[in-house]
C-alpha cells in the first residue's frame, strides 16, 4: 500500500519546494476541526476557537466536511491550474486568485470529493453534467447531516455562488486569525523550503526526499517517487511539475496529492516531533499480527522481563523447542525481539522500546 508518483522525464527545474498559505490555512482549520490529530496545537487551536466571531464559526462548521475528515484539493488550487506547472502564491490572497482560475467542475469536484466518492485518479464522468452521480453525490451528503446536503445542494445548482461564499470565508479567517498565525510561521516554512531546495540541487532527488520524510523515497533509477502510506494511488508530473508544499501544522499527516490531471504534490511536516525513523505501514502490520497471537503474547510477558533462551521458554510453557523457535522467528521478523550470545547460549528480550512506541506508529501509519 503506497501512493507512486512517476517523475521519469522529469526536468530539474520543474521540481519546486513552495509555502502555500492557502494550503497551511487548510491545516489550521483541520486542527482546530480535530485537535486530537495535532496534541501539540490543541492549546493554540483552543485559544484560536475561543476567540472566533460566532457567526465565522458558524460557517466554520457549514463546511468543515472539507478539512475535517481529511484535507480537500481545493487549498491547493496551483496544482490543477492548466499547464501543471503553477507555483502557489505568497499571499492567501494570490492563493485565492489561482482558486479562479479553476474551472466550475474542478471546484465542485474537489469540494465533493469525499461526499461523491468521485474517481480521484483516473478520468471519469463530469459531475455537474451527470445527473445519477448528482444524485448520488446528495444522497451520499445525506449521511453526513442537513448541513452537508444543504452545502452540496447549492453547490451543485450554483457552483458561483459557493466560490464566493469560499473566498468570503477565506479571507475573513485571514483577518479574524490566521494574518497573526501565518506571520509567525510563514518565515520557517521559507526556511525549510530554501534548505531542501538547496538539497537537491546540490544533493539531488533521492536525499531530498529523506530529508522531506523517511515515508517518501525514490528508486534507484530515478524514475519513481514511493510514498509509504495505507492509500493506493498513482500519478505522473509527465510534462508538467512536481511541487514539495511544507506545512508547519500538518503532522503526522503526510499528504500526496495524485488527483488525475492536476500537478503531483508532495505536502509534508516541518518540526515533526518523531523520535526515529516510523516503521514502514508493511512493518507496523506485521508487528501487529505478531503480537496478536495468544502464545506469543505469553511469550512476550517472560521476555518483557528478563532473557530467555529457547529451552528456558519451552519448559516455561509446555512446548517443545521448534514450537518456540517459531513463534521466536514471527517477533523477530517483526523487529520485536534483541538477541545476544552468552557462550554457546543464545538470549532473546522484548525490545520494550519498539512495543512502547507502537501505540503512537500505530496513530502515526493510519493519519500520514
Amino acid at each position: 500500500m503506497s501512493v507512486h508518483i512517476d517523475i521519469a522525464g522529469l526536468r530539474p527545474e520543474r521540481v519546486a519546494v513552495v509555502p502555500s498559505p492557502l494550503a497551511e490555512l487548510g491545516m489550521a482549520l483541520h486542527a482546530m476541526s480535530e485537535p486530537g490529530h495535532h496534541p501539540g496545537l490543541q492549546a493554540w487551536a483552543t485559544g484560536v476557537t475561543a476567540r472566533l466571531d460566532p457567526h465565522l464559526a458558524d460557517r466554520m462548521s457549514e463546511a468543515d466536511f472539507l478539512w475535517r475528515t481529511t484535507f480537500s484539493d481545493l487549498f491547493m488550487p496551483f496544482a490543477g491550474v492548466p499547464g501543471r506547472t503553477t507555483l502557489p502564491g505568497g499571499t492567501i490572497a494570490e492563493d485565492l486568485d489561482l482558486l479562479d482560475k479553476l474551472s466550475d467542475e474542478q471546484f465542485v469536484e474537489a469540494a465533493l470529493e469525499f461526499t461523491c466518492a468521485l474517481s480521484y485518479g483516473a478520468p471519469g464522468p463530469m459531475l455537474l453534467g451527470d445527473p445519477e452521480l448528482r444524485r448520488r453525490a446528495l444522497e451520499l451528503a445525506a449521511a453526513r447531516g442537513p448541513r452537508q446536503v444543504r452545502f452540496s445542494q447549492r453547490l451543485l445548482t450554483d457552483p458561483p455562488r459557493i466560490r464566493a461564499w469560499f473566498r468570503q470565508f477565506v479571507e475573513d479567517c485571514d483577518e479574524s486569525f490566521y494574518a497573526e498565525t501565518w506571520a509567525r510561521m510563514g518565515h520557517q516554512l521559507a526556511a525549510d523550503a530554501r534548505h531542501k531546495t538547496e538539497l537537491l540541487r546540490r544533493r539531488g532527488m533521492a536525499e531530498a526526499l529523506a530529508a522531506v520524510s523517511p515515508a517518501a523515497m525514490v528508486d534507484a533509477c530515478g524514475t519513481r517517487i514511493t510514498v509509504d502510506k495505507l492509500g493506493d494511488g498513482r500519478t505522473s508530473t509527465g510534462d508538467g511539475g512536481l511541487l514539495l508544499v511544507p506545512t508547519s501544522m500538518g503532522w503526522p499527516h503526510l499528504s500526496v496529492l495524485h488527483r488525475y490531471g492536476w500537478q503531483p504534490v508532495l505536502h509534508y511536516p516541518v518540526g515533526s516531533p518523531e523520535l526515529t525513523s516510523p516503521p514502514s505501514v508493511e512493518q507496523l502490520a506485521l508487528r501487529m499480527t505478531a503480537l496478536s497471537h495468544p502464545v506469543r503474547m505469553r511469550i512476550c510477558r517472560h521476555l518483557a522481563r528478563s532473557a530467555y533462551t529457547t529451552s528456558e521458554l519451552a519448559r516455561a510453557h509446555g512446548m517443545t523447542a521448534p514450537e518456540i523457535s517459531r513463534h521466536l522467528g514471527v517477533l523477530k521478523k517483526a523487529g520485536l525481539l534483541t538477541t545476544r550470545r552468552r557462550g554457546r547460549y543464545v538470549l532473546h528480550q522484548l525490545d520494550v522500546t519498539v512495543v512502547a512506541r507502537l501505540g503512537s506508529d500505530f496513530l502515526e501509519g493510519i493519519l500520514r
